[in-house]
């Protein structure tokens, strides 16, 4: 009989249930649901580069989407449903109590954005982050070593202890602090006190300033001297943790009873999500996973002897077994992508809030077609408007949250579609600048496979991503490339592979397309490419 594995990917706005069949890789039923309070913008205030997403936010979307995905199956399918994964933005962490709870799901706490998980694009942090680089830069052990040479504000400590400052009432039940990817398991398998719950190797490493070489997390004393209200919270993280292709545990009575799956299956260590895609997409050595979507995370992996004991500076970190257990995980990425395309239509159609919800909606879409289908007959000029990339701060390379973006060269006869233009090559230019990045560092990439949404429906933006890059990239096949490598990493923990390859040979999609460079545009790129750094260096 057909055995049965449950991926899920949280994203920035949504939950995706994916049930693939694990002889075939075929996708067998899939089902998204919206966060209800998010999408109604509670508790976000993107003025101060505040989001936040309520914990119930994400039970209740799991409920549906699971219940949605089984809604299409046969009872024999589901009772033959072995093992389920999950990935989910990061860093997205949350302040708990003792007994792992988010305060959110406290009474006294459940409207109070601090008690909630701060979303991956959150940058309220920059204070923390600046002291964290400070003070690492000058201890006995560098603990940024691993993640570039600089921690960021969307990640682990900066988070917390933002929060922890700010707020004196979350600090009277604050207790520990927990990755959204290693609460869903905890959650789900009943393994929820702080001290026990299997951490991600993959947020540990490029989020926490974990790494097996100093003993874990950051000592208590570094933590204490950064600030006191950290003090006790290293002692409430295990040293060791765990890679994302074993079990966090069995899927307990009581959910298995919520989400309608067997109960006792084995629920995968958590991993975020740009790994999942990668996993996915069929990441091997030297190949560069772009997962493209509301911002991108660019996944690398290569052997343990390429680099040796070297650091690469300047990426979001370097993590043996983050992605592939036994190769070197590399991370970079842009902290703004889609967003930026968003943004220039919400700019567009802001008369639009004139209108009624679905009227609304419908605009928005057309808008966006628009601006692809005009921008993509545009003739390529050399003095045409030139834009930065950096509308949410750079993460890649040097991660820098202060930096904005910019356009130049805008004239009275520029049109709507010029400047869409702009800021589709201003991202490509942004990925240009960090597959030269990692080059420089002696990191041998040898092809790119595109995922995500863009990847899938924008063949404008894919083909300018091509050309500016300057190398073919391949689309991978699966729609849902986070869920799938969620789903292959279950079956691998729940022992039906020997290891994560065999799985990725038996369930992987393969590709859909692939977008070629035209040699004759790269003069033309190039110099482009370099009035974008010269704009990049004006406004730093």
């Amino acid at each position: 009989m057909s055995q049965y594995v449950v991926g899920i990917d949280y994203g920035t706005d949504s939950c995706r249930a994916l049930v693939v069949n694990i002889a075939t890789g075929k996708e067998v039923a899939s089902c998204i649901a919206s966060y209800p309070r998010w999408k109604k913008g509670l508790y976000c205030d993107p003025s101060s580069n505040r989001y936040r997403q309520h914990p119930q936010d994400y039970i209740d979307s799991l409920e549906e989407a699971i219940h949605g995905a089984l809604n299409q199956m046969k009872p024999a399918e589901i009772a033959s449903v072995v093992a389920l994964g999950i990935d989910t933005t990061g860093s997205t962490p949350c302040l708990t109590d003792e007994e792992g709870t988010p305060l959110a799901l406290l009474p006294d706490y459940e409207d109070d954005p601090d008690a909630m998980f701060v979303l991956w694009k959150d940058h309220t942090s920059v204070v923390e982050a600046r002291e964290i680089n400070a003070l690492a830069h000058s201890w006995e052990i560098d603990y940024t070593s691993r993640s570039g040479g600089i921690y960021s504000s969307e990640w682990f400590w900066a988070k917390a202890l933002h929060l922890l400052r700010s707020n004196r009432h979350i600090r009277e039940k604050a207790y520990a602090v927990i990755e959204h990817c290693d609460w869903m398991p905890a959650l789900l398998t009943g393994n929820l006190k702080p001290e026990n719950v299997r951490r991600s190797r993959c947020a540990a490493g490029h989020k926490g300033m974990w790494a097996a070489e100093w003993g874990g997390y950051p000592s208590q004393e570094f933590l204490s001297e950064l600030d006191p209200l950290l003090n006790g919270f290293a002692a409430r993280l295990s040293a060791h943790t765990h890679t994302s292709d074993t079990s966090a545990g069995k899927l307990s009575e009581e959910w298995a009873g919520r989400l309608g799956l067997p109960a006792g299956i084995d629920v995968a260590v958590g991993i975020i999500d740009a790994h999942a895609g990668a996993v996915g997409a069929g990441i091997r050595p030297h190949t560069m996973v772009k997962i493209i979507g509301t911002s991108t995370c660019d996944i690398v992996v290569i052997p343990k002897t390429d680099i040796e004991d070297r650091t690469v500076p300047g990426i979001s970190g370097q993590v043996d077994g983050s992605v592939i257990p036994g190769l070197i995980g590399l991370e970079a990425g842009q902290s703004a992508f889609g967003d930026i395309y968003a943004w220039f239509r919400d700019i567009l159609g802001w008369s639009g809030l004139l209108l009624p919800g679905e009227m609304r909606e419908e605009m928005n879409a057309k808008i966006l077609s628009r601006l692809n289908d005009e921008a993509s007959r545009l003739p390529l000029r050399e003095e045409d408007p030139v834009a930065v990339d950096w509308l949410n701060g750079r993460r890649s390379p040097f991660a820098d949250q202060t930096v904005t973006g910019g356009i130049t060269g805008i004239t009275l006869g520029t049109t709507p579609a010029q400047l869409f233009k702009s800021l589709v090559e201003a991202t490509a230019f942004g990925s240009r600048a960090i597959m030269e990045h990692l080059a420089q560092q002696g990191v041998r990439v040898d092809e790119v496979i595109g995922v995500g949404g863009i990847s899938l429906k924008s063949p404008y933006v894919m083909q300018t991503l091509a050309d500016v890059m300057g190398v073919p990239i391949r689309v991978a096949r699966a729609q849902q490339a986070g869920a799938l490598g969620a789903a292959m990493l279950a079956a691998v923990a729940a022992g039906l592979f020997d290891s994560l390859q065999s799985a990725t040979d038996r369930m992987g999609q393969g590709n859909l397309t692939v977008y070629v460079p035209h040699p004759g545009l790269k003069q033309l790129y190039d110099i482009r490419y370099l009035r974008y750094r010269s704009l990049a260096d004006f406004l730093q």
